[in-house]
């Protein structure tokens, strides 16, 4: 049995992310190693990865990357996929056996762009219409699950260390100008491929440590919209949250981030700026079934930036530092000298406040 003081307590999963503001690409190889010193924060049912640029050749089209029980459930997706795709290029993605990394499914990708004709018909648009094919085949098609579904992007996850599952999937041989990555520590909901960390739908990746305790009000209210919630974890729900409020409803990230981690009654009426507190008490009033409660701190990825974000009481760890024209954030600042030794500035954000890293226009 294990005494108090032989083993350190993790807070449950472990987030870290980088970014470039100029947009230089880097390998995943640095994401990969600021895992490490976080290993405890896991407990080897789940580890992955997102990596912004990756995909420079196929920038124009649409990644799915998907799992498969089987071949002949590939082939059934992929005679899907023709229906309302061209299919620009399809593979396996490129994995190495190793032993950390067991039953892994067939793992593969399409890149894609819609048929106009099809966009025509349903009356639809091009991100529309990739949503409703992600949830169409996670909901109706048994056996295979859409992981990554964005452009010029790609999600890498699975059963396994974050460490391990980086070697995996071979990250070193991929360059991007953000990264995000995901340990692991599941409480309530079961380990495997599917539900590893990060959850995405278009561009959006969401990487979580904590727990929702409002998953039954989030999803019941997100699924009315068309989002479907089926890989057995909550935090999937704060990536269609996100999706709804920035692509559907059209709000800002600062606003996004104030619907989720909505600042208390009290603090909104303290609010001296007139305008700042109608429109945080619209927020509030509008959207009072997407407050996300419980402890959480969140990494969301998109194309051209990063937001991190605490619960509005911040009862989970976070700290960002900074280095020439790179950003970090991570659970723990042992990560951040992992990626980067020389950092500066490392400040832990306050509850609820967003932090969001852009990167420079045109650079990407």
């Amino acid at each position: 049995m294990m005494k108090e003081g032989q083993v350190r307590i993790p807070s449950g999963c472990s987030i870290a992310a980088v970014i470039s503001r100029e947009g230089k690409r880097m390998t995943g190889e640095g994401i990969v190693g600021a895992m490490k010193p976080m290993h405890e924060r896991s407990n080897g049912l789940g580890g992955g990865f997102a990596g912004y640029g990756i995909y420079p050749e196929y920038r124009d089209f649409t990644a799915l990357h998907l799992f498969f029980d089987s071949g002949e459930i590939r082939k059934e997706c992929e005679a899907f996929l023709k229906e309302y795709f061209e299919i620009v290029h399809s593979e396996r993605i490129p994995t190495r056996t190793i032993p950390a990394i067991t039953d892994e499914p067939v793992i593969w990708r399409f890149f894609v762009a819609p048929l106009r004709s099809m966009l025509r018909s349903l009356q639809l648009d091009e991100k529309e219409l990739v949503a409703r094919t992600v949830m169409k085949i996670n909901t109706e098609m048994k056996g295979a699950y859409v992981f990554s579904s964005g452009k010029n992007m790609g999600t890498f996850k699975a059963v396994g260390f974050p460490e391990d599952v980086g070697v995996f999937y071979r990250l070193e041989e991929y360059e991007g100008y953000s990264w995000t990555a995901h340990g692991r520590y599941p409480t309530n909901t079961p380990g495997w491929w599917g539900g590893a960390h990060p959850f995405t739908l278009l561009d959006y990746s969401v990487v979580h440590n904590g727990e929702i305790s409002s998953y039954d009000a989030n999803r019941r209210f997100i699924e009315m919209f068309g989002y479907k919630c089926t890989l057995q974890t909550d935090t999937e729900v704060i990536t269609y949250i996100l999706d709804y409020l920035v692509r559907v409803k059209g709000l800002t990230l600062e606003e996004a981030a104030n619907v989720i981690a909505a600042p208390f009654w009290s603090t909104i009426d303290r609010e001296k700026d007139e305008a700042v507190r109608a429109r945080r008490a619209y927020l509030r009033t509008v959207f009072p079934s997407l407050l996300v409660t419980g402890p959480f701190s969140v990494v969301l990825g998109f194309t051209g930036g990063l937001m991190a974000l605490n619960d509005r009481l911040k009862l989970r760890s976070m700290v960002v530092g900074e280095k020439d024209d790179r950003v970090y954030i991570a659970s723990e600042e042992a990560a951040i000298r992992t990626m980067e030794p020389d950092a500066e500035n490392i400040w832990a954000p306050a509850g609820g406040e967003p932090v969001i890293v852009k990167v420079k226009e045109g650079a990407y």
